[in-house]
Parts: structure tokens; sequence; C-alpha cells
């Protein structure tokens, strides 16, 4: 499609999308994008994006079609069996053990097959009673169509992958469908969910996000990952697609079988306790207060091995860990108070300059050759690092202080100085070797990043693959579809032409069907006999072209009158030839073959010898 590129005009189209039906595709990865919805647009015979972009506006049902183009809903219950069976083995149990309320989220859940996979193991692992008790789901999507469907339930066909021992004890039939079983319905909630707009469900035990994530730009996975890690507890698990790999986020999940995409989160329990102390500081009314300080603290990291102060938009600080509070003897109250209120803010240096100016040019700044005394009177050596911190929205919360120990390194430069003259040799040498290594090491990582960038390459080619699968899985279940009604219907023609053929069989008439171009369609048994001429041999023939001793001639005139309708029967006696060569005296009757809707399909002429009506009569 090299007239439907990418460009303005597509990116109208998504911006239409996002303000007026709420759906932000902007986070989705763009060739797919333009791949799908440049399909809908060439099936509809446009020529550009602009010009869909005219059509969406005129015509409101597109939107259903369009959606439903773009959010591939292909999944089954237990798709990829492996991996549900090392979930029911090895994390179904791991999570039950805990005791207590059991959450588990399903994003992307289409028409909730794997919510209800998840909910069947573990109602299979804890029985009824404790699993209504103790778990629910959360079943979740973007494209509430689908969501609809799970209120239908579903076909015979659609429940093949689970065992019928499976489908007796879960699901029960209203009509020609199944539902799942009222009494364990409850446990289960659906609705819609964005997961680049929506705030995530929270204290998770399992999160299932399968081959989701692989349509989102690397920017917006980690957007969305970010969150899955907020949303899920400590001890919980992620559970991903066969096309997710999460290699570049490593700090926030740790694979538990990478294999079956298993992933467990990267806990940051320190943080969690020291900002719920400080949340039970703050007076009432103010827990959205500490709960804001809670995302910066996890931002700035956990268990530094360096003095760390932590200091909010508005100057209060949020944080400071146990080194820096032993370094500088501030006690635990001052969390919570303005950092101008400390003598921190000014010893061993006035910090509020490098955060003005960390705040002004959103770039770290480093404060060098900082000396204090510490808690044994030594003086050390410090650089000071002063981070700007960003949330998701890329809006500035606050600044992160930290004072690195350099002394080692400092009393080592200064010694090296101090014996430059006498070693300069020696140290000529050493900074040659120095540079050698620098280069070894810049040479190394930039094979390291080349070999980064191919990793990357080859995920995305991997997720464009399996998306591709994924539509190919779409169509290919539309065609088993069509064959299925063209088989029914070629089965339902047999019939219907054996019983054509059975009543004309049997009839002692010569019988012909002519179809509107006046061509043969059925020749009976008798008609054959008459003029010596098989089925075989004339059908797919002009009837007006056979020379069968038939003057076909002298029926053209009521054969057209007939096929016109006026009249809708008529008939004519005419002198013929049989296959014998004997003369005989016909009368041929022709009448109207009329389809469903009235039309003339066809005539039917009916052949009988004059003399052989009259000899029966007598």
């Amino acid at each position: 499609m090299t007239t439907l590129e990418g460009g303005k005009q597509f990116e109208a189209v998504l911006a239409y999308l996002r303000e007026t039906r709420g759906f932000d595709f902007t986070g989705y990865k763009r060739p797919t994008l333009v791949r799908r919805v440049g399909q809908r647009v060439t099936s509809l015979g446009l020529k550009s994006f602009a010009a869909y972009l005219d059509y969406l506006q005129v015509h409101h049902e597109e939107f259903p079609v369009l959606f439903d183009k773009i959010l591939i809903n292909v999944t089954d219950f237990f798709r990829d069996q492996p991996a549900w069976d090392y979930l029911a083995e090895q994390v179904v149990p791991r999570i039950i053990g805990k005791g207590g309320r059991i959450r588990i989220w399903s994003t992307g859940t289409a028409s909730g097959e794997e919510a209800f996979s998840a909910a069947i193991l573990f109602h299979e692992a804890l029985g009824q009673e404790a699993f209504l008790r103790r778990v629910k789901v959360y079943a979740t999507d973007i494209d509430e169509d689908a969501l609809a469907r799970v209120r239908t339930g579903y076909t015979g066909k659609e429940l093949g992958s689970l065992s019928a021992e499976r489908r007796a004890r879960y699901f029960e039939a209203q009509g020609d469908r199944y539902v799942f079983r009222p009494t364990l319905r409850r446990a289960l909630i659906f609705g819609r969910h964005d997961l680049m707009q929506d705030a995530p469900i929270s204290h998770l035990d399992l999160l299932i996000c399968r081959n989701t994530l692989m349509y989102f730009t690397a920017e917006s996975q980690g957007r969305v990952l970010a969150n899955f890690h907020y949303a899920m507890n400590d001890d919980g698990f992620l559970f991903l697609g066969r096309a997710e790999m999460l290699l570049s986020h490593a700090s926030l999940f740790a694979p538990v079988a990478l294999k079956q995409r298993v992933f467990a989160k990267v806990p940051r329990a320190f943080l969690r306790e020291q900002a719920q102390g400080a949340a039970d500081a703050w007076p009432d009314g103010a827990s959205g207060e500490a709960a804001h300080q809670l995302r910066l603290r996890e931002m700035a990291g956990e268990d530094a091995p360096y003095a760390q102060v932590i200091v909010d938009a508005a100057g209060k600080v949020v944080a400071i860990n146990q080194p820096a509070r032993t370094l500088f003897d501030v006690a635990p109250s001052a969390i919570g108070k303005q950092l101008r209120d400390l003598a921190l803010s000014h010893r061993p240096i006035d910090l509020r300059n490098p955060i003005d100016e960390a705040y002004r040019n959103r770039l770290p700044v480093i404060v060098r050759d900082v000396q204090h005394p510490s808690p044994n009177g030594e003086t050390r050596h410090y650089e000071v690092h002063v981070s700007p911190l960003l949330d998701d929205g890329d809006v500035m919360i606050g600044v992160s202080a930290n004072f690195v120990d350099v002394t080692v390194a400092t009393n080592l430069r200064m010694e090296l100085v101090r014996s430059k003259e006498a070693v300069e040799a020696a140290y000529e040498e050493l900074e040659s070797s120095n540079e050698e290594l620098e280069t070894t090491n810049e040479e190394l990582q930039s094979t390291v990043e080349e070999l980064e960038t191919t990793n990357e390459e080859l995920q995305s080619s991997n997720e464009e693959l399996e998306t591709m699968n994924e539509e190919l899985e779409a169509t290919n279940t539309e065609l088993h579809s069509i064959n299925a009604d063209l088989r029914d219907r070629t089965e339902e023609a047999g019939r219907l032409n054996i019983f054509l053929n059975a009543i004309l069989g049997n009839i002692s008439l010569g019988a012909v069907v002519l179809d509107p171009e006046h061509r043969v369609r059925v020749w009976n048994p008798h008609a054959a006999e008459l003029w010596g001429v098989r089925s075989d041999e004339v059908v797919g023939k002009r009837f007006f072209d056979l020379d069968i001793g038939l003057p076909t001639a002298e029926l053209k005139e009521i054969v057209r009158s007939v096929m016109t309708g006026q009249p809708a029967h008529a008939e004519l006696e005419v002198s013929a030839v049989t296959r014998r060569g004997k003369g005989a005296q016909l009368r041929v009757m022709v009448s109207a073959l009329s389809g469903p809707n009235g039309t003339t399909t066809g005539v039917v002429l009916v052949m009988e010898a004059v003399g052989d009506r009259a000899g029966k009569k007598r």
C-alpha cells in the first residue's frame, strides 16, 4: 500500500479517534497501526487517510468496524497450554499458600477466556467454598464490544480447547450457547480499562497480560510496566504472552520461568516501610501527600550505599536514609519539614543553589570536592549529585541529593600529585595503560550497545511477527466459518438436486429446464429417450442450437414470452421427429420458474405426444 503511508494524515485520524471516542492509540506501534487501518481504508476503496477521516466523520457506524480491525481479539481457553500448566503447578500453590484474599487482574482479556481460565485453576486448587471466599478476578479490555460477548456466552466450538469434564463442570447451556456457572461467576468482574490512560487495579497477587504489550511502543511499554509494578504486591507474579520478554525492565521484574513468561516483582519493601512511617506522621487529611511521597521514594531507590536526601517540589524533605541521618546528625522528625529550615540546607554546602539549578535545567547537577567531618572526626571528601525526579507524565516532582564518598579516590589523587615528579615515568606508563584500557572499554561498550540494539530489533521483529500471526489466526477462523457455510449450502443444493432429479426422472414426459440465457440446465431421462441425446451431451448448451428433431425455432416466441412473465404459462403443438425417425405430434407446455423475490430464473418445458395422451384417455 504505497499510497497509504503514515504521516500527518494518519496522525490526524488517531487524534480524531482520541477526541471523539476516547481511544488513545498514540502509544501503539505505528507499523502495525498503519497496516491494520490501511487494510480497512483499501477495502472501502479510498485512496488516502485524509479521505478515510472524512468518511469517519460522516459514517459513525464505521467506528466499531475500525476498532474490531485494530484490536485483534484472538484468544482461547488455556492458550499455550504448557505455560498454564506451569502456572497451575508452580505459581498457584505459592499464591494460595500466603493465605488471605487473592486478587487477580486479567488485562487485554478480549472476550474473557483467559480470565475464566485463571478462575478455573484457582477453583480446582481451592474448592468452591474457599474460592468464592478468597478469590476476586478483575477482567478488563479497551474493547467494550468484546466484553459484551462475555455476557452472551460461548459457542460449543469456542469451548473446544476445554476438556469435556471442565466444560460440564464450569459451563451450563443457555439455548445454543454456554455461560460460566452463575455461582462461580460472582468471583469475576468485567469492565472497560485503557492501560495507557486509566489507573491500574492495585494489591494484585497475579497480573495476566498476554500478547498485549507487543502492540505498544517501547516508551508506552515502560509506562504500562511501571504501573503494573506499582499495582502488584511485593510477592506478586506477572504472566505474559510468548512474544514478550521484559529484557529491558529487569529492575522491575525478575524472571521466574522465562520460557513460560512468568515473572516476579522486584520488591521495594524498605521504601514502603519508610513511607508508611512518614504517612503516619502527617496530620489528618494529608494521606494523599504521603502517597505522593511513597512514589517519590520508590523512584529514588532503596538501601543506597551513600547518604541520600529526597526533597519534593514544595521544598519539603520527604526522605533521609540512615547514612544521611548518621553523617549529618539529623533526627527522623526532620521528615516533612522545609529544607530551608534545617541546617542540612547549608551544611556542608548550600544545597539550595544546585537544587534550583536542577529544577531550572531539568538535568543532574554535580558538586565536587565537598569536605565534611565524619562522626569519628575524620574529614571525608564527597561529590554531591543533585538529580531531578520525573513522574510518568514527565513532570518534575522532586529532587534527590546523593552524597557520594570519594575520600579514597581523592586521597589517592593527592598522593599521585605529590609523588608525580618522583615516579613520572611510571605514571606516564600507567596513564598510557589506562588510556588503552579505556579505549578497550569503549570498544566493548560499543559492542554491547550494538548487541543490545540488535536484540531490540529482533524483539521488535518477533513482536511484529506475532502480531501478524494473530491476524492470520483471525483470518483463518473467518475462512473456516465461511467454508462451513459453503459446505452446508453445497449439501443443501445436492439434496435439492437429488430431489429434482427424482421428480423429473419419474415422470413419463420429457422435461427440460432452461436458464435465462436459454441454456439447458436439466434434461430428464424421458427427454433423452425421446430425442436420443444424453443429459451430459446437452447440459450447458443453448436449447435453440440443438439439432434433435424438435423444431426449437417454433418455440422461441413462447419461451421468450414466458421468460418475461407474460404469460407465466403457455403451450404449443408442433410436429417433430423422434430418435427412431418417426414423426410425432407434440404438445409443448412452457412454465416460468420464479425466484425468491418473484423474478423469473428460467423456464420448464414439458413435451407430451398428443397421440399418446389421447390413447391414455381412451
